[in-house]
């Protein structure tokens, strides 16, 4: 993850919030909550996908799964996930460290309503 990018993102447009710095892994859902001492729903995960040509960012709850039959309602077309290098250049993160802050480039980003099961996520 580039994380000076997002340090710089939350600097200038959120301060008061801090970052955790976390010596293990974080790459998946599991490795995150564990090392936070949380649900795993209580992460918020960043999917990269593409429909038709379109691609976009879906944060959804840790535990959840993507509707394709949901996001295809709401995008026009059937989504696919990106390929790792499309990630990488798209977004500047890695595949299992997509942030939605401190993007490559602008990018349209949807919230799934899964992270509304949690107050603090």
């Amino acid at each position: 993850m580039r994380i000076d990018a997002v340090r710089a993102f939350l600097k200038a447009r959120a301060p008061d919030i801090s970052i955790i710095d976390q010596a293990s892994s974080n790459a998946t859902v599991l490795e995150a909550a564990a090392a936070l001492g949380v649900a795993p729903g209580q992460i918020a995960k960043t999917l990269s996908l593409r429909a038709g040509d379109r691609v976009v960012l879906v944060v959804a709850s840790g535990d959840a799964r993507l509707d394709n039959r949901k996001v295809k309602d709401a995008l026009g077309a059937r989504p696919r996930m990106l390929a790792a290098e499309e990630v990488e250049r798209l977004t500047g993160h890695p595949v299992g460290g997509v942030c939605p802050f401190g993007l490559a480039q602008p990018l349209p980003i949807y919230c799934d309503l899964s992270l509304r099961q949690f107050e603090v996520v």
